[in-house]
């Protein structure tokens, strides 16, 4: 009959395991101090138009996978819409949208809407409005205050034209790092989508945005997102800094949706926050009228790539 082993000897044998395991094992067993993960700024660009309840669920999908990774902390989430020179059909005016992202993010302590993007006088590329942040970020100045609307009661008017501070388009500056937090582009699979469409984005942008900053992209319901990562050699080779998050709980809510069914006269509670749907119908902001505006414009960004591709191809 075997003699039985004292708890001593079993911790002894214990320890002995765990130093006989290659260095990445143990310390896969050891807890991360919170002091060595990365803290990370989630930034969202876009339209917004209308922010949805969508827009809203994509940044604590976001945080959810992030933080739980053990390597990152999410600090926090900025919405940044796009100005009115990005000429996209159907884009109302952006102290409209700049007040509904702020009407949904009134009750989030981490959530937050940024109007620099949106006060310039010419349409801004993504990746420069990621410089903007990260810069800030990097020094840490607290000179040029956050400038948004003043809510003082839903549906009421807001003087938004007339703040004009940090709207100085900043010089290009990569981000630098360690110990300051990093700015992340949050986005859904449509933008990886948008990559393969020719001239709408640049392919130094896009390099830039993947390798200098990341990707933290939710995929919507039915999208094969790794497939497009897969297709392209630039996302493949920087495919480490690109953070698919599936959404378990389907959500295919979209602004083209929400604005169809408001020119049908259909309800769209519980698609957007309660505050933004009432500033919306006080406002008839979406209807035929709205939806026709830059109708037959070119979109910013196609015009501008566009002319700078032949203007690159008649000098050679």
């Amino acid at each position: 009959m075997a003699a039985r082993r004292s708890s001593s000897e079993m911790l002894d044998d214990n320890n002995i395991g765990i130093r006989g395991l290659h260095l990445d094992q143990q310390l896969q067993l050891l807890p991360m101090d919170s002091s060595k993960k990365t803290e990370v700024v989630l930034l969202a660009c876009g339209s917004f138009n209308p922010i949805t309840n969508m827009h809203l669920r994509l940044f604590e999908l976001a945080k959810d996978y992030l933080n739980a990774t053990g390597e990152y902390k999410v600090i926090k989430g900025i919405i940044s819409p796009v100005g009115d020179a990005y000429k996209k059909k159907g884009l109302i005016p952006a102290h409209h949208r700049i007040i509904m992202a702020e009407l949904a993010t009134k009750n989030s302590h981490w959530v937050e809407v940024d109007t620099w993007e949106s006060l310039q006088k010419e349409w801004v590329e993504t990746v420069k409005v990621l410089r903007h942040h990260q810069e800030k970020l990097a020094t840490g100045s607290r000179s040029h205050p956050q400038s948004s609307p003043v809510l003082e009661r839903p549906g009421r008017k807001r003087k938004w034209a007339d703040q004009k501070q940090d709207s100085s388009p900043q010089k290009p500056q990569e981000p630098k790092p360690t110990g300051v937090p990093r700015v992340k582009l949050l986005c859904g699979a449509d933008l990886l989508e948008s990559f393969s469409v020719p001239n709408l984005w640049k392919m130094e942008d896009i390099t830039q945005i993947v390798a200098n900053f990341g990707l933290i992209c939710v995929t919507r319901a039915g999208s094969d997102a790794q497939k497009f990562i897969y297709e392209s050699d630039v996302l493949w080779r920087h495919q480490s800094n690109i953070h698919l998050v599936t959404e378990w709980i389907t959500n295919d809510i979209s602004s083209t949706k929400i604005r169809r069914a408001l020119r049908r006269g259909q309800s769209i509670r519980y698609l957007v926050p309660d505050l933004v749907q009432e500033y919306i119908e006080e406002h008839d902001l979406y209807n035929s009228e709205s939806e026709d505006r830059n109708a037959g414009v070119t979109l910013a960004p196609l015009q501008r790539n566009t002319s700078e591709a032949k203007h690159n191809h008649s000098t050679r």
